[in-house]
Order: structure tokens, then C-alpha cells, then sequence
């Protein structure tokens, strides 16, 4: 493995390679790399099969040191001041990683059953909610987790982050929503859109079979294309004085119904 000498310049080559994966999603596009911060997110990508390119470590911040010396990788020390420059957390164990992206396609996907289970969002725009969409999916361990018409890559610093590194954790695939609405229809899976209109209580749904539960956005919600390829539309009935809940919150909710019809 190779070991390069302390860093203590932003203007470092490596450096400015860094930055840039984390603030612009194009460059994540174009070289197939992202960066992952913290100790946690790391084991969660390895344990997912990520490949490792290299670790930037920071000892006056890093305390474990077990996982690197099990990482086969290029690993660069940096000083403090150049971590705190990469890390948008000051808690993450001083480790920085560079990783290898995933193509993420529809074709890569595979089930273990025969009836998955599976969380469609339709063009979500605030990482965050991505994010939380991801810790739920883990959660429940869904088969998998399709983002249609996505707005960002899936390795935005802010999806790793407000994943807790889940977005390693779930089986992904990205797509237009016409290439995903035909997807599962190829694999007779029954569409279940969460809506305010044509809904049926959701409780009054089988989701034993193979299903997808899609949900849009807050602001506008799903949209016809969807609606018009939804086998049921779903409603969760509100009591209050609003019509819609946090994108995450109305997922989890019909996702863990779905759960507890399949007996788990």
C-alpha cells in the first residue's frame, strides 16, 4: 500500500481533488469517485463492498485505528487544519475516504424474494429526505430503494451524512420515472402511490405480494405519470389541520405496515 507524506497545503493536488468531489456533483460524475467522512460511514461502505481509494487520516484528531490498518489503500496523512477543512463534521474520527461510485442501474438490481418489498421516490430534492428515506429503508431492510427522476447523485456528502451511512447499507438504483414504472411492471410488481386522490385507507392494502410504495414530493406530490400507472393509491388519514406529513414519516409509516402484514 502506499503512504505519502504529511499534507498541510489546501493547495495540494489531492486536496483540491477532494473539495471538489464533495461540492460538485459533475465531478463525482466524471471521475466515478466520492469522498465518505467518519469511521461509522466507512465500515458501512466496506461492508457494503465498496472499494476504498484512498484514506486521508489526521493522528491528532484519530483514535481507531483498527479499520485502517485493515484498509488496503492509499492513505495520505493530513495535518488538523487541512482535516478541519475537509470535514463537515468535527466529530468523524479524523478520517477522510476517497471511494469508487456504483452505476446504481435498474439492470444491477437483485432480490433475494420472490415478493420484494421496495421504496420508490419520485424526484426528491432535499438530500435530508433522501437521507431519511435510506435510514428507513435500513430500518425495515427493504429490498431496495429506487430514486426516480433524481435531482442530485446519490454520493452528495449531505445523503452520506443524513444516511448515517445507509446509503451504503440499501440496494439502489436511479432512472427516469418512465424507465422505473416499466421496470416493475416487467417484474409484476404492484404500484402503490401515496396520494390525496382515488385513495384507499392504507391499511386496507395487501402488500404481501411484490410491491412498491412510491412517494413525491412534499410540495407537489406525485405526479399524473404516476398516478395514472398506480395500481392503488394509498392515503394516510390525517386528523389535524394539515393534509401531508414529512415525505420520510408517510414512507416509514406505510412501509412498516407493509412489514407488519408480511409478519415481521
Amino acid at each position: 500500500m502506499e503512504q505519502h507524506k504529511l499534507i498541510s497545503s489546501v493547495q495540494n493536488p489531492l486536496i483540491k481533488k477532494v473539495l471538489q468531489l464533495q461540492e460538485k456533483s459533475r465531478e463525482r460524475k466524471k471521475t466515478g469517485l466520492f469522498v465518505i467522512e467518519g469511521i461509522r460511514e466507512l465500515e458501512l461502505a466496506q461492508k457494503g463492498g465498496y472499494e476504498i481509494d484512498t484514506l486521508l487520516i489526521c493522528q491528532d484528531v484519530i483514535h481507531n485505528t483498527v479499520l485502517i490498518e485493515k484498509t488496503d489503500c492509499t492513505r495520505v496523512q493530513v495535518s488538523k487544519s487541512i482535516y478541519e477543512k475537509l470535514a463537515y463534521r468535527k466529530t468523524t474520527e479524523g478520517i477522510v475516504a476517497i471511494a469508487r461510485a456504483r452505476p446504481n442501474t435498474l439492470g444491477d438490481l437483485k432480490f433475494k424474494s420472490e415478493n420484494p418489498l421496495i421504496l420508490v421516490a419520485e424526484a426528491p430534492e432535499k438530500p435530508g429526505n433522501i437521507g431519511a428515506l435510506l435510514r428507513t429503508a435500513d430500518a425495515a431492510n427493504l429490498d431496495a430503494v429506487l430514486i426516480a427522476d433524481p435531482k442530485t447523485d446519490m454520493y452528495n456528502p449531505n445523503i452520506i451524512r443524513s444516511s448515517v451511512g445507509c446509503v451504503f447499507t440499501n440496494q439502489m438504483a436511479t432512472g427516469t420515472s418512465e424507465e422505473i414504472i416499466s421496470y416493475l411492471k416487467g417484474k409484476e410488481v404492484h404500484i402503490y402511490c401515496a396520494a390525496l386522490t382515488a385513495s384507499d385507507h392504507y391499511v386496507n392494502s395487501d402488500f404481501t405480494n411484490a410491491t412498491a410504495i412510491v412517494v413525491g414530493t412534499e410540495a407537489t406530490g406525485l405526479s399524473n405519470l404516476w398516478l395514472q400507472n398506480s395500481d392503488q393509491n394509498l392515503i394516510i388519514p390525517m386528523q389535524g389541520e394539515i393534509d401531508s406529513m414529512n415525505v420520510s414519516v408517510s414512507a416509514a409509516i406505510l412501509i412498516f405496515e407493509a412489514k407488519r402484514q408480511r409478519g415481521f
